[in-house]
This record gives C-alpha cells, sequence and structure tokens, in this order.
C-alpha cells in the first residue's frame, strides 16, 4: 500500500510528498530494495516526521522555514543489535494496528512518548525490504502539525530522541559517503554528535534528492564505516547492514 493520505501538506514539504524518492546520483542502494519473490516477510513501518512551521520561508530553497526538522532516535549503546544506531521511530507492526500508519504512530509513541494526535500523515511510501531481519517496511512521511513533548521513553531501547535541524541534514559538510566491510556503500550524514546511515541515511537522501532544498554535496568523500563509527564512540556489532 502506497500513495498520498492527506492533500493538506505544508508548501514546502509538497516534492517530498507527490514525488516519487530518487536516486540520481546512483549512490544510495536503500531505496530500491524489494524483497524477492516468495520471500518470507514481516510488515513493519516507519515514522518520517517533519516539523517546522507551516509557511513557507520565502528565500530559502522550496520554501523551506528555518526551523524546520525531523525526528530521528538512537538506539541505545547496551543492545546488543543495532546498538547506537541513528534511526526513524517505527518497528515491526501488531495484529491491532490500524495499517502501516498506525503501526508508525504506536511506535512513535513507545519510543518518543509524542501525541499522534498531532500528527498529520501525508502519505506513504513504497515498502522497503531489510534483509537481515526480513522486515519489509512502510516509510509514512508525517507533518508535525502539533508538536508534542518528546524523549527518552525506555532507556533500555533508546538513549536519545532529538529534532534534527534539516538546516544541518542538507550542508554538504555533514554528507558524504560510508563504506561497509560487508560491501554495502551509501550516504550518510554526521549530524548532532551522531551518525546516520543505512536504512535511515538512504531514506533522507532519497528524500532530499526531490525536495527541492539539497545542496550539491562531494559524493566522492567515501570513508570507512568502522573508522567513522569509531569517532562516535561505537563499533560495528554484527554483520548486518541495515536495521
Amino acid at each position: 500500500m502506497t500513495g498520498r493520505l492527506d492533500a493538506a501538506a505544508p508548501a514546502w514539504l509538497r516534492a517530498v510528498v507527490d514525488q516519487v524518492p530518487a536516486d540520481p546520483l546512483k549512490i544510495n542502494p536503500v531505496i530500491e530494495r524489494r524483497a524477492p519473490e516468495g520471500a518470507a516477510t514481516r510488515p513493519a513501518a516507519v515514522l518520517v516526521l517533519f516539523g517546522g512551521s507551516d509557511s513557507p520561508e520565502p528565500d530559502a530553497p522550496a520554501g523551506l522555514p528555518s526551523d524546520a526538522d525531523i525526528l530521528l532516535t538512537q538506539r541505545a549503546s547496551t543492545m546488543r543489535q543495532h546498538r547506537g544506531q541513528v534511526a526513524f521511530p517505527g518497528g515491526a507492526s501488531d495484529p491491532g494496528d490500524d495499517g502501516p500508519v498506525g503501526t508508525a504512530l504506536r511506535e512513535a509513541r513507545e519510543e518518543t512518548g509524542l501525541d499522534p494526535e498531532g500528527v498529520r500523515p501525508l502519505t506513504l511510501l513504497p515498502e522497503i525490504f531489510i534483509p537481515p531481519s526480513g522486515f519489509d517496511v512502510t516509510p509514512v512521511i508525517a507533518y508535525w502539525e502539533r508538536p508534542s513533548p518528546v524523549g527518552v521513553v525506555d532507556p533500555a531501547e533508546a538513549e536519545r530522541v532529538a529534532r534534527v535541524p534539516l538546516s544541518a541534514l542538507i550542508d554538504p559538510v555533514n554528507r558524504f559517503q560510508v563504506r561497509h566491510p560487508a560491501g554495502y556503500q551509501g550516504p550518510a550524514f554526521s549530524v548532532d554528535g551522531m551518525l546516520v546511515w543505512g536504512f535511515t541515511a538512504g531514506i533522507l537522501a532519497a528524500l532530499l534528492a526531490v525536495s527541492g532544498w539539497e545542496q550539491a554535496w562531494d559524493v566522492d568523500d567515501v570513508r570507512d564505516l568502522d573508522r567513522v563509527l569509531a569517532r562516535f564512540g561505537q563499533d560495528l556489532d554484527a554483520p548486518a547492514v541495515e536495521r
């Protein structure tokens, strides 16, 4: 299931909502990853939640407001798998969820404490297959119409919840590629003391590519993932490369 859910997206978000995520530089393997025919999959969803003024900023690219941001979480460093990785709020679907939107909002509430009533779901992106876990993940693009306080709900699950400014994500200084020892290579961001890579960075890069906000960055800057993680006080804890 994909497609537009709400026609009332803020003007500065319309390109992200109306256009198919793209990989014009051919460096983003995440967005085209689909489950092999006949593969056993588990449904999941993530909330790609944009906040910021409803009104566009006249002199900014595509009207991007100076206060625009996106909600991210950082997994606890004590977890057995994917420790310290930065992600969108989200997780596996429960039988009682009302589709991907229900899953994304429930998980976001459980992980960050946000009030789902203030979130306006806008569109669903095509499912993305995560090979190590077998999840078929639906990204739910949404606008934070009435922001509520957020923070770490369970320290055993997450050590940080952050509203990351979009201005930091689009700054060319904060963008590069990472290369995993297992062979994966793809876009990454260094923002607010966090390394964003893998699935999360792939979604962000694909949305920025169609947003009208993106600035040219050095795509030839490819860094070894283990070395980058070490600078953030993290390490590679498993051969899997995606959340």
